[in-house]
């Protein structure tokens, strides 16, 4: 018998546009599903805020995915997850996925050398991240580097170019680069700038981000639920579009049009319709 909520949609959420790096390689390993993406631009960024802000904007932004029907929920955010995953997953009927640094991933590299862990400081402040760091001190030596104003500048758009070359060259001159290893993106939103982080951190040092293990999280919760959305499994192999419904609280058209290049870029072609919310 075919399991109706199966069909409902995933439901993702970040500050901005970070959460799209996340979405994109959840669509990648899970083609046949419909998303429904909220992109709470009118209170971002959430890295620079009281937790207990993030806290309440996260719960509300849970809220209203699950108000709209929703069979999972991906809380594309560290900062949101750190502030708030507990009273999220608790007040949820559904799975809820947060994010989390890819430590682990860095640690089990076993390479010589300190693994850097770029994020917000609200990240880098939280319990759960800290609580990270004292599970791995043992093996590796992982070293914070806040980035203030960072997200501000890739949610404007700002993904190439001379500030954010300027602004990494920054970071990464407060840091001795021939003792590090790896980098790790404790951001969604930085994983929109992988490449200009790599170039800045240097070829001998490794850069990862946690989205692909994300990815696969959900897919691994959604088979073990039995949430999978098999109706379209019997078709041919051919490329599908996606649909995606956007929900915007800021400059909705703009981001809209954001996401929807972003994901291009990723080889990903949309069916999507725009709404905006308060």
């Amino acid at each position: 018998m075919d399991n109706p909520v199966a069909k409902l949609p995933i439901g993702v959420f970040d500050s901005g546009i970070g959460g799209i790096s996340v979405l994109a390689e959840i669509i990648k390993i899970l083609p046949y599903e419909e998303f429904v993406y909220f992109a709470d631009t009118l209170h971002a960024p959430y890295g620079d805020k009281p937790e207990d802000l993030v806290r309440a904007l996260s719960i509300k932004a849970a809220e209203f995915l699950s108000s709209i029907g929703i069979k999972c929920l991906v809380v594309a955010c560290n900062t949101a997850t750190g502030a708030a995953i507990n009273e999220i997953r608790k007040m949820c009927a559904f799975p809820v996925v947060g994010m989390e640094p890819a430590v682990k991933p860095a640690v089990e590299l076993a390479l010589n050398g300190k693994i850097l862990v770029m994020a917000t400081p609200l990240t880098l402040k939280s319990k759960k991240f800290n609580d990270l760091i004292r599970h791995y001190k043992h093996r590796s030596e992982i070293v914070p580097l806040p980035c203030p104003g960072l997200v501000e500048i890739v949610e404007k758009g700002h993904i190439h170019g001379q500030e954010i070359e300027d602004y990494l060259s920054r970071i990464f001159s407060t840091v001795d680069k021939e003792d590090v290893s790896s980098v790790v993106l404790g951001c969604t939103h930085f994983v929109l700038i992988k490449e200009e982080i790599k170039k800045a951190a240097g070829k001998e040092i490794v850069v990862i981000d946690g989205n692909y293990g994300t990815a696969k999280q959900v897919r691994t919760i959604l088979k073990n639920e039995r949430l999978l959305n098999v109706i379209f499994r019997e078709r041919s192999e051919i490329s599908l579009k996606t649909n995606i419904r956007f929900f915007i609280s800021g400059n909705g058209k703009e981001v809209t049009r954001r996401c929807r290049q972003l994901l291009q870029n990723e080889g990903i072609i949309c069916e999507s319709e725009f709404s905006h919310c308060g």
